[in-house]
């Protein structure tokens, strides 16, 4: 069968996709991933196919890269379902943010009539792609990276705007979806909106309590094409701890939050009888003007090449860190910046034992290094960090999963005959 990914045009986006579009491209399925001009190096590096969309996107491009930009979504793009009163307000910012992927719909339209997939997975900002599937008759789902924000907060405001018996005009949903469906003859469903189902990396203890179908998958740590330091093969003669804020910008904002700047972090934890490999920003690498001889200051190893050798892991809370530091079995250190799902993340790694947690306020050079200290020689956290390596084994892995898609696709595409291999 065919298969389009439609990604968002950012690392921390495409990354997540990059193992399934292997395993269905190793499985005889021709793929291909739908994505702005300006990321498409992000798909050719994993050598998989990019197809250029969008490129009417500029303000969606200058998120990766504009903090004052980056700001003003994280006001409403974080949720925590335990502790958010304020869903309403950041729901109607999610649908606005949403609506400005419009522009990309004529391009995926275009192409799925050319191409003709018989499946499109998409990312949950990239809703126009539900449409495009729609109108060319392919099966669509969702391809999550993170907790499901978007369906939590779809379902507290249909529930609400129920109780008070509002009509459709009045459901944020209706001004995201109208300029999409209208020119094309569509009237929404729910579907468009959330996909025929969805594809979840996410463990299932870390879900939000959605009622929708969700198929688990494996999140398989691939974190870019470099060649590794010869470095990260060698076995260190100190505990080594890797300092990471992920690839999508937010983590970057640490010391800013926390008060404690990037050169005090890295002098403080130099007293300690650990390694620490750091791999930030070059800007925050150049802060640093001398560098102790257990501290290595490193622009970008990918972690599942560093991980391995690692005893602790200091982060954001980002998923991709959290799913890789799992991966490799490494207790970690969350000091979470809110953006989607950090801070769940964070309260689940200290409370199921693979690691502590210290809020934003909480970070001193004192209890840092405090932290650090309990990770690296408290057998405890290996054994946590053990269990969390076991739950996310448990999960179907990306090559179990195409024959579930192949099944799901047959399925909403009843009119085609189903694809064996």
């Amino acid at each position: 069968m065919r298969v389009l990914f439609c990604a968002f045009p950012a690392t921390a986006h495409v990354h997540p996709l990059v193992p399934l579009a292997w395993a269905l491209q190793n499985a005889g399925h021709e793929v291909r991933i739908a994505i702005h001009p300006g990321a498409a190096h992000l798909v050719t590096e994993a050598g998989l196919a990019p197809v250029p969309v969008g490129a009417a996107l500029t303000e969606v491009m200058e998120w990766n890269d504009n903090f004052e930009k980056l700001d003003s979504l994280t006001d409403f793009l974080s949720v925590d379902a335990a502790h958010d009163d304020g869903w309403e307000r950041k729901w109607a910012g999610m649908t606005r943010m949403l609506a400005g992927f419009t522009p990309m719909l004529g391009d995926l339209v275009d192409f799925c009539r050319s191409w003709g997939p018989d499946l499109v997975l998409w990312d949950p900002f990239c809703v126009p792609a539900a449409v495009a599937a729609t109108l060319t008759g392919a099966a669509q789902a969702r391809f999550l990276w993170g907790q499901d924000n978007i369906g939590w907060l779809n379902a507290r405001s249909r529930e609400r705007l129920a109780q008070r018996g509002a009509g459709p005009e009045e459901d944020p949903v209706t001004a995201l979806m109208r300029p999409m469906l209208e020119p094309y003859g569509l009237a929404h469903r729910e579907e468009l909106l959330l996909g025929q189902w969805s594809v979840d990396p996410v463990p299932a203890p870390l879900r939000l309590p959605v009622d929708l179908s969700y198929e688990p998958v494996r999140r398989v740590p691939y974190n870019g094409n470099r060649t590794p330091p010869a470095w990260v093969h060698e076995r260190p003669e100190r505990p080594r701890v890797c300092l990471s804020l992920g690839m999508g910008g937010r983590g970057r904002q640490l010391f800013r939050e926390a008060g404690l700047s990037f050169a005090d972090m890295v002098a403080a934890l130099s007293e300690l009888d650990i390694e620490l490999v750091a791999t930030l920003h070059a800007e925050q690498l150049a802060t640093v003007q001398e560098v102790p001889d257990n501290v290595r200051l490193v622009e970008y190893v990918p972690l599942n090449y560093l991980l391995p050798s690692c005893s602790a892991l200091i982060h954001h809370g980002g998923g991709g860190t959290f799913a890789a530091a799992g991966a490799h079995r490494v207790p970690q250190l969350v000091t979470p910046l809110s953006m989607w799902g950090e801070a769940r993340t964070a309260r689940y790694v200290a409370d199921s034992g693979a690691g502590l947690m210290l809020e934003p306020g909480e970070l001193t050079a004192e209890s840092l290094c405090a932290a650090v200290q309990r990770l690296v020689t408290e057998p405890s956290f290996r054994a946590g960090a053990d269990q969390l390596h076991s739950l996310i084994r448990s999960m179907p892995g990306p090559d179990e999963v195409v024959r579930r898609l192949e099944a799901l696709t047959a399925q909403h595409r009843p009119q085609r005959r189903a694809v064996t291999l």
